[in-house]
């Protein structure tokens, strides 16, 4: 039975996550993709925009267009890379610092909220086994 395949179980509990996270991520102005960019430039570590999206498994063009709307947001900027004048690093802004700290809190709720069905126990489990397989 379809229902049972991998690829369809996969496929429909992601569209189901996204169906809370993207209301949550609604009051901060962005979507599942911008707070993806947004979290891996706020790592720690300042990166080039080819970095990020490297972290990120995108290709370079897209990472643009998504540094160019969370730029224009006022969520994050550009700045010379120190080291390589051919590079810019991307960094969030203060602002974006703090929708990113509100934006993920929002996140965690909906991933809680997703997982309830579950035992705390069988949602740590799925957390692990699908970090292993990723």
């Amino acid at each position: 039975m379809s229902r049972r395949r991998l690829g369809y179980l996969l496929k429909h509990a992601g569209l189901r996550l996204g169906e809370l996270t993207g209301p949550a991520l609604e009051p901060y102005g962005i979507d599942g993709r911008e707070f993806a960019v947004l979290s891996v430039l706020g790592a720690r570590e300042p990166l080039s925009q080819l970095e990020a999206a490297q972290r990120l498994g995108i290709d370079r063009t897209t990472m643009v267009a998504m540094v160019d709307a969370l730029e224009r947001k006022g969520l994050v900027g550009r700045r010379p890379h120190p080291g390589d004048r051919r590079k810019n690093i991307v960094e969030p802004t203060e602002r974006g610092r703090e929708v990113l700290g509100a934006a993920t809190r929002a996140v965690e709720e909906a991933e809680e909220a997703f997982l309830a069905v579950l035992p705390d126990q069988d949602a740590q489990r799925l957390r692990e086994a699908l970090d292993r397989l990723v």
